[in-house]
């Protein structure tokens, strides 16, 4: 019988339970709520709801809340973390991924609380346990934020 989380081919949604149980981070370091769909080697998609109440928001900025960009591109590596794990199947649940590089960061438009932050990861390649990606953070179809970066699985 085929896990319908592991190996298949289809799109498929994750909750914050199971992204919980795919990638270590946890409150107030998750940036992902859940992911909308996620096609094995291929790409995901991370939902972020953006909070007044996340503790970031208390000093950037207390007058006009912005989310801080470094927050969206580890929004994009949490997003590439599941299709990780999502790629290389249960033996690789709760392992860390670390980035290695981040280039051609472009941060268009401020998110700000209230928004519904989609983030769009497509794996561009790897190679052994070097993974690199495209990450594209979207607001209603506005382009917020961009990036390209790679992140290194750790196999302890």
């Amino acid at each position: 019988m085929i896990d319908p989380a592991y190996g298949d081919e289809q799109s498929l949604q994750l909750d914050i339970q199971r992204i919980m149980e795919m990638i270590p981070h946890r409150h107030p370091f998750l940036m992902i709520d859940r992911v909308i769909d996620v096609v094995a080697n291929v790409q995901a998609t991370g939902i972020k709801n953006v909070s007044i109440n996340e503790p970031h928001f208390q000093g950037h900025f207390p007058a006009r809340p912005v989310m801080p960009g470094v927050l969206i591109i580890e929004a994009m590596a949490q997003t590439a973390a599941v299709l990780v794990v999502h790629t290389l199947g249960r033996e690789a649940e709760g392992k860390l991924v670390y980035f290695m590089s981040v280039d051609s960061a472009r941060f268009r438009r401020p998110v700000v609380p209230g928004d519904c932050l989609h983030v769009r990861v497509t794996k561009q390649r790897h190679r052994g346990n070097v993974w690199k990606f495209e990450g594209r953070a979207e607001v209603r179809g506005q382009l917020m934020a961009e990036a390209v970066f790679a992140a290194m699985i750790m196999n302890d």
